[in-house]
């Protein structure tokens, strides 16, 4: 199943960009992210469930995820932007219960976007 992000692009640092995941009946969508060279990381996640949100530290208080569109869809508001925040960002999404909605987990999300680049400078 598709999930379609849009909203990426060109910040300076201290900026602000939204980005926005369309998708459909899932227990726990989220974002993630991968800079050149690094390993992917999970940025933010939401239980459509419950509400809800984890965050990784790295953006705590700075990102925020939420629901929007009778929960179909989601968007990070990204604020305060550093450079080390730029990436490819991705929206993922699958039927995980809502005490497993988290970035820390280790189980891989099912479904995936194609994902939007965020340059910060």
């Amino acid at each position: 199943v598709q999930l379609v992000e849009s909203g990426g692009g060109s910040a300076l640092a201290g900026g602000s960009v939204r980005l926005s995941c369309v998708a459909s009946g899932y227990m726990c969508m989220g974002w993630f992210r991968q800079a050149p060279g690094k390993e992917r990381e999970g940025v933010a996640t939401i239980s459509t469930r419950t509400g809800r949100t984890s965050y990784a530290d790295s953006v705590n208080g700075r990102f925020t995820i939420s629901q929007y569109n009778t929960k179909n869809s989601m968007y990070l508001q990204m604020n305060t932007l550093k450079p080390e925040d730029t990436a490819m960002y991705y929206c993922a999404a699958d039927s995980r219960p809502p005490f497993a909605c988290t970035v820390l987990t280790d189980v891989p999300f099912q479904n995936w976007g194609q994902g939007t680049q965020v340059t910060v400078s």
